[in-house]
């Protein structure tokens, strides 16, 4: 009797501790109703939920205005934010007040974010107003949500809808996870990127579904050790490492591993880019595997000459270091007769790149504007037609001619080349004659 009388005991006393580890504090307890601002009953909720361990924000099922909050921690232990409704962002942007960010979770360990619900950012009248295509100093818009110097956190089941400006920004955070995150925009609203990420590590992005007026994921400087699973990419331009080296002083990029993913009717597939007169920087270890392009332009891109809307006035190289990339297990259709355009600094020219298992279908007409292709710098230049033997030509001194069967050649750079290479262009690779780093093309097919 007494044994089980202890046990019971035991038992009670985990059920206590269970429901004070999950002590909820709703949104509506603090005087949030549907159809109106809660500013100050989340930022009354959210305060009272940090002091105590194990806590729970809840917005229940309905539609809630809501204006900048910055939920900031630290807390005094794991703390969730789980929103079952939507929360809407104002949308006059004048309500900002210069501000660029909308909801932003700082500080914080042990942050779940989760409850499927939407965060709206009500982003059509801002995105009017964005003058980044004339001015690359422009102002940032609000950013739907933030997460600066989030650390061993989660971001699960929720939406973020039409942002003003990028939709979810990592800065500073440490082993946070994306899991069957949600992001929508239209393909004509500006600068909506997905997700990115700066100057964080152990990032993990799995099962995302991602379709905006800009790139699906980017990454930015000082950012390492990144892993992304499955996405699925549709609408938008892409998957990105960069744009770097716009700005001086930027930290390495290093450890970038997208596998799984598919991309659907992009602009772009997946790419490094770099900026003209950059800065030195560091961009090494990024591997692409695994990727399905569904009627995707340019799938597979290195471009350091990247100056949109013709914003650069000085040309010359970038000098951001790109070494050990790989493009893997590459598949589908390319919505341009170039599949590849590999366009290197002149001034550190590209290292240890790899494509291999390639396998891309043309369909639709050609935009690309490097369709013909120049050769730049160190003079590595790829150009093979569809026609009986594949020319292959590597700086003007070294042309060769490869038939039925791949095979490996050049002086200046490994490559081999599977047959129906249609075009790819390969500017400004390392000279490689001491066989210590090479570039390989092989199993390579366009059709």
């Amino acid at each position: 009797m007494r044994k089980n009388l202890s046990i019971a005991t035991i038992s009670l006393l985990l059920v206590l501790a269970s429901t004070k580890a999950q002590q909820v504090f709703d949104v509506k307890s603090y005087g949030a109703q549907r159809n109106a601002d809660i500013t100050q009953a989340m930022t009354k909720a959210w305060k009272a939920a940090c002091v105590v361990a194990g806590s729970k924000v809840v917005i229940s099922a309905g539609v809630y205005k809501l204006g900048l909050v910055t939920l900031l921690g630290p807390c005094k232990g794991a703390i969730e934010f789980n929103l079952q409704g939507t929360l809407q962002a104002p949308s006059d942007v004048a309500s900002f007040n210069g501000k660029d960010s909308w909801v932003v979770f700082e500080s914080i360990d042990g942050l779940t974010v989760s409850g499927g619900g939407v965060f709206d950012g009500k982003g059509q009248q801002a995105w009017k107003k964005n003058e980044c295509k004339k001015d690359k100093n422009c102002n940032v818009l609000p950013i739907n949500i933030r997460f600066n110097y989030v650390t061993n956190s989660k971001v699960q089941d929720i939406t973020s809808k039409d942002s003003k400006f990028f939709h979810i920004n990592v800065l500073e955070c440490k082993k946070l996870q994306f899991q069957h995150v949600t992001i929508t925009a239209p393909a004509d609203s500006p600068n909506t990127d997905g997700i990115h990420m700066g100057h964080s590590s152990q990032i993990t992005i799995t099962n995302p579904d991602i379709g905006t007026g800009d790139d699906c994921i980017s990454i930015g400087d000082g950012t390492q050790d990144i892993t992304v699973n499955q996405v699925t990419c549709g609408r938008g331009h892409g998957i990105s490492i960069g744009s770097l080296g716009k700005y001086q002083n930027e930290e390495p990029v290093s450890g970038i591993r997208v596998t799984g993913a598919t991309l659907s009717n992009t602009d772009n597939g997946v790419r490094i880019k770099t900026w003209p007169a950059s800065p030195s920087g560091v961009a090494s270890d990024i591997h692409f595997e695994d990727v399905v392009m569904n009627n995707v332009a340019n799938p597979i891109i290195i471009d350091q000459n990247y100056c949109p809307n013709n914003q650069c006035s000085n040309q010359s190289p970038s000098k951001v270091k790109i070494s050990n990339v790989s493009f893997k297990k590459i598949r589908g259709t390319s919505s341009t007769k170039e599949a590849m355009n590999l366009i290197c600094s002149k001034s550190v020219p590209c290292q240890q790149v790899v494509l291999s298992d390639i396998d891309l279908a043309y369909k639709g007409a050609s935009t690309s504007r490097h369709a013909r292709g120049m050769t730049h710098g160190l003079g590595v230049r790829g150009l093979v037609e569809k026609h009986g033997k594949l020319p292959v030509c590597i700086a003007p001194e070294f042309c060769a001619f490869v038939g039925e069967h791949a095979a490996k050649f050049a002086s200046q750079i490994g490559v081999q080349v599977h047959t129906n290479l249609s075009t790819m262009n390969a500017y400004s690779w390392k000279n490689v004659g001491s066989g210590e780093e090479e570039a390989i093309i092989q199993n390579v097919a366009v059709h």
